[in-house]
């Protein structure tokens, strides 16, 4: 089994259940204590990054970067109307799981795909980041190049990166402080790496939501970038 993959699947799986648990009275508190029950009950009570197991960011908050360290979970309602991002980090002893969804709250539902227009394109750009990255990388890539070609891709799409260090990813290893970012300067190649994240936290230019998608990836014998 490849390292990484039970714990990374049992956060796409809490994430898949979490839908159902978002209502228009939600609060980031209150979604963080529901994921952080069921990683619990999948057998994954511990975290990696800090003390924040659940990353829930809704409404204008969306658009915020902050750290983990320096995180703390609003108490504003949902409502009928909303975007929320939820970032994953369980763990099991050296093995890590990092996952984040965006989810569309519409007409007091909330869905992990959105159905209206407001959400539609910023759902769809993040997706399409994930298969052009895949697409675009190699062993030899570098992090500095990658952090480049995201860059550029989200600019030329109309949307902007809100991350707060500017980076869209880093590597997953044994050690939250030995991680090495998809930013500018690092001209370390990703195959220097067991696996890393591609977490493009955009916005339109100008526009009120903050988009999160995010995967695990490692090579294939063959050089292809394959999700965890």
């Amino acid at each position: 089994m490849l390292p990484n993959l039970a714990v990374q699947a049992a956060a796409k799986s809490v994430l898949q259940k979490l839908v159902a648990c978002i209502t228009p009275e939600s609060t980031e508190a209150s979604i963080a204590q529901s994921a952080k029950r069921l990683l619990t009950d999948a057998g994954y009570p511990h975290t990696w990054y800090y003390d924040c197991p659940a990353f829930v960011l809704l409404g204008s908050r969306s658009l915020i970067s902050v750290s983990g360290r320096d995180y703390r979970p609003g108490d504003e309602l949902v409502g009928n109307h909303n975007l929320i991002t939820v970032d994953l980090s369980p763990s099991s002893g050296s093995q890590w799981g990092d996952c984040a969804r965006s989810f569309y709250m519409e007409e007091a539902t909330c869905r992990a795909v959105p159905m209206g227009a407001e959400f539609n394109r910023g759902h769809a750009t993040e997706r399409e980041l994930h298969v052009r990255m895949q697409g675009f990388v190699r062993p030899d890539t570098t992090f500095n190049t990658l952090y480049e070609f995201a860059n550029d891709l989200i600019e030329t799409a109309g949307f902007e990166n809100l991350d707060f260090a500017g980076n869209v990813g880093h590597s997953i290893c044994a050690q939250r402080d030995q991680r090495l970012y998809i930013e500018a300067g690092n001209h370390r190649r990703l195959e220097e790496v067991a696996c890393f994240t591609f977490e493009p936290h955009i916005r339109e230019r100008g526009g009120r939501w903050g988009y999160k998608h995010e995967n695990i990836y490692f090579f294939s014998d063959g050089g292809q970038a394959c999700e965890l």
